[in-house]
């Protein structure tokens, strides 16, 4: 889709309100983009927010075809790449190298779940699995993948938008295709497998086995071979048995409140757990499920998001 010539024209003379015209339809996708590349969306927000103003500052050079949004793709991508040549990828606490040590650990953060309207193929792009795969890619592969196989640029577009040629183009997508390929079906399809009766008996159990305290409820609910992570601490633990152990000697001797959500495509659950000082629930972190069977196959408690992004509440006072 192009952009009308007028509004083009304006904005290359400086007129900013023309120009955000032209940049406003993009934001979101330009956002969900560089939480793909970068796996933060502290990262994305910045990343978007300096692709804007690199736009601004060289929109003489848009072009009168008015192809905008691969020109913003270009500018974010290669933002994107310079970001990761500064920074370390991006782990989730299950695919750290043990004995790494903590402070060359940087983690994978939670993404607000993109529009009901979106297409679910768009969905699955941000699902933790997808996203924690792709920061084990090289930058190059990483950026073809997302450009080529989710965004469905061409392989002469990727390449006039990363400066490399059509070969290189479809080399590193090879390669990457290679790298990421997996056989488990994605939550979207699990999801939409399961339906909407059964995915709400799994929210009301999982909320009211945690309210209640309830370790043999909760653990009935896991797959076998579960796992439980709650970045940014790096222990996690898998099976029945190991989870059982851990939420008896910790989370478990608190009393908690847990609120269902969306985050990365996926089912989950803002949860707050009592205090006394504050005679309210406060946020204990953000759990991401990963459903299998309809069964929960892994549990990713985020400590430390931002619950109000995922449209939650601060605190529950009741």
């Amino acid at each position: 889709m192009t952009a009308p010539a007028a509004l083009i024209d304006a904005a290359r003379s400086g007129d900013a309100r023309a120009f955000e015209q032209l940049v406003a339809p993009y934001r979101g996708e330009l956002q969900t983009h560089c939480y793909r590349m970068l796996g933060s969306l502290h990262d994305a927000e910045d990343a978007v927010q300096d692709t804007l103003a690199r736009a601004w500052r060289s929109v003489g050079s848009l072009d009168e075809r008015g192809f905008v949004r691969a020109w913003l793709y270009k500018i974010a991508t290669n933002r994107c790449l310079t970001a990761i040549e500064q920074r370390r990828r991006r782990e989730l606490p299950i695919g750290v190298t043990p004995g790494t040590p903590a402070a060359e650990i940087s983690w994978l953060e939670p993404y607000p779940d993109v529009s009901p309207e979106t297409h679910y193929l768009a969905r699955e792009s941000v699902e933790l699995a997808f996203i924690a795969a792709l920061q084990h890619l090289s930058a190059l592969q990483r950026a073809v993948l997302i450009l080529r196989d989710v965004l469905g640029f061409s392989a002469a577009e990727v390449a006039e938008q990363l400066d490399t040629s059509t070969a290189s183009v479809n080399s590193a997508l090879q390669r990457a295709r290679q790298a990421i390929a997996s056989t488990a079906p994605t939550q979207q399809t699990v999801l939409r497998d399961l339906g909407n009766a059964a995915v709400d008996d799994i929210v009301t159990r999982w909320s009211d086995a945690w309210e209640a305290g309830d370790v043999d409820a909760i653990v009935a609910m896991l797959a076998h071979d579960a796992r439980y992570s709650m970045p940014p601490l790096p222990q996690w633990y898998r099976g029945k048995d190991e989870i059982r152990a851990f939420l008896l000697r910790g989370p478990l001797r608190s009393r908690w409140r847990f609120l269902p959500t969306t985050a990365n495509g996926q089912l989950a659950f803002g949860t707050y757990l009592w205090d006394d000082a504050a005679g309210a629930y406060v946020p204990g972190g953000l759990d991401v499920l990963t459903l299998r069977d309809g069964r929960v196959a892994e549990i990713t408690a985020f400590l430390t998001a931002d619950l109000t992004r995922f449209g939650l509440p601060p605190r529950i006072h009741t």
